[in-house]
């Protein structure tokens, strides 16, 4: 099968909105060069999109437009280094997932240890949150949670006090264990964001967190965080007001 033919069919056979690189096609063709100027007429031709350089996908048309890959694919290559978890999708769309919001901005934000500046990838604006917790696959639902916490007040189409009832659903279906888990994780969020995830276990009566996270805080500093008190009635306990 020729180069040009084995490129197609494999194309073909990938889902819409998947992205690709020439990498993908090695496997069965020596030449990069003959893989690129494959993809590159492919996407002139518009059979395929290029989402940037070296990057392509099958687009799919809609009535309203032609929709660009799910938000894990156009930042997957930031996501996974070498098979290993290295980031992970936080920010609009993920307060999104969680019924935080109904809005999903053009703004993707990955949570990483290491970042770096923001830049455009097609419509989309990459920009990048500091974690200074190791980032697992097992832990990335609970740094979500707590990236939430950390930024409520950025929130958009939506307020502190609404947030904060979502919030206390959220953290009440998760186990013991989970809770827990959290509470160790918040240890390297700054302080505002331990003192409302201690406020929403004490309301559920998990005593072993709070106590960790309460001997983190300083008793004299406030926390500003307008309507809490109407969402979370024991919010002064944590000196959030």
């Amino acid at each position: 099968m020729k180069a040009t033919d084995y490129i197609a069919s494999k194309i073909n056979r990938l889902t819409r909105g998947y992205v690709f690189t020439y990498e993908d096609f090695m496997d069965e063709v020596d030449s990069k060069e003959a893989v690129v100027k494959a993809l590159n007429r492919m996407a002139a031709a518009g059979k395929i999109a290029k989402l940037a350089k070296g990057k392509y996908y099958k687009p799919e048309a809609t009535p309203f437009g032609t929709l660009l890959p799910p938000q894990e694919q156009v930042v997957k290559d930031m996501l996974e280094e070498n098979g290993k978890i290295v980031g992970y999708l936080t920010g609009y769309s993920i307060y999104n997932q969680l019924g935080l919001t109904t809005q999903v901005g053009s703004i993707i934000q990955i949570g990483k240890n290491e970042t770096r500046a923001s830049f455009k990838r097609e419509r989309y604006t990459i920009a990048f949150i500091r974690q200074k917790n190791t980032i697992t696959k097992e832990n990335i639902p609970l740094l979500q949670i707590l990236d939430a916490m950390r930024y409520i007040k950025k929130i958009p189409d939506t307020t502190v006090q609404a947030s904060i009832k979502r919030l206390s659903a959220i953290v009440k279906g998760l186990t013991n264990d989970e809770q827990s888990s959290l509470a160790r994780l918040a240890l390297k969020y700054p302080p505002s964001t331990r003192a409302l995830l201690g406020a929403l276990l004490e309301q559920l009566q998990n005593e072993t967190p709070t106590d960790k996270l309460r001997k983190t805080l300083n008793p004299i500093t406030k926390y500003s965080l307008p309507g809490a008190l109407k969402a979370l009635p024991n919010a002064q306990n944590w000196n959030i007001e």
